[in-house]
């Protein structure tokens, strides 16, 4: 029975691992994505509208 939970354990945290990886390497994709658009662009960054004051600033990653 021990052996059981072990294993269940194991499995349980390279679930984890594997979702938690997937989602850095999304992350760092899109990251990659917005900075090649920007040299297409030849943009220096990318500007974010603030919702309370209404103004805009270059987004800060």
């Amino acid at each position: 029975m021990p052996q059981l939970i072990f294993l269940l354990l194991i499995i349980a945290a390279a679930w984890y691992g594997y979702r938690s990886f997937k989602r850095e390497a999304a992350r760092v994709s899109q990251r990659v994505r917005q900075a090649e658009k920007e040299a297409q662009n030849r943009a220096h960054g990318t500007l974010v509208q603030d919702p309370k004051t209404g103004d805009y600033y270059v987004r800060k990653d």
